[in-house]
């Protein structure tokens, strides 16, 4: 089984951590975007929302285990197929509350570009704005290197 470690900075990335769990701890009672369910079935429509946030809870805490105490020590964080799309769902989900919470006033494209003038930011946006990139940089690092249909 491929497997990616991948060792952080810890003084970088233990500040971004406190701003990731809060906007997991938010998300906790509600989905990171509201499906659309045939509204003829309200039984079915409660049913699926109640997997879809009974998964992505369970998506949240594989990526959240990752920066246990293990990491605390050595600063690595371990990737492999058995936790990658978990991960992959759990940070898509705190970058949209990220930027539902701390960036709704900047486009997409700037968001995605990086293309945001981080002295002109309070420092909680400068900070959502660091988590909402390293999460972008691990979704991308998952999908380089353990995407299967991604030829090596």
């Amino acid at each position: 089984m491929k497997r990616v470690e991948v060792k952080l900075n810890l003084d970088a990335v233990a500040p971004l951590l406190d701003v990731i769990k809060g906007a997991a701890d938010k998300l906790e009672p509600r989905l990171a975007i509201e499906p659309q369910v045939p509204e003829h079935d309200a039984e079915f429509a409660d049913e699926w929302k109640r997997e879809l946030l009974a998964a992505q809870k369970t998506d949240l805490g594989v990526m959240l285990g990752l920066f246990g105490s293990e990491f605390f020590s050595d600063g690595v964080i371990a990737l492999d197929p058995t936790n990658s799309e978990a991960i992959l769902r759990a940070s898509a989900a705190i970058r949209l509350k990220l930027r539902e919470l701390h960036l709704k006033e900047f486009e997409d494209e700037n968001l995605e570009a990086g293309e945001i003038d981080l002295d002109e930011l309070p420092e909680v946006q400068q900070r959502a704005f660091a988590a909402y990139v390293f999460l972008a940089t691990l979704q991308e690092v998952i999908v380089q290197h353990l995407d299967p249909t991604v030829l090596e």
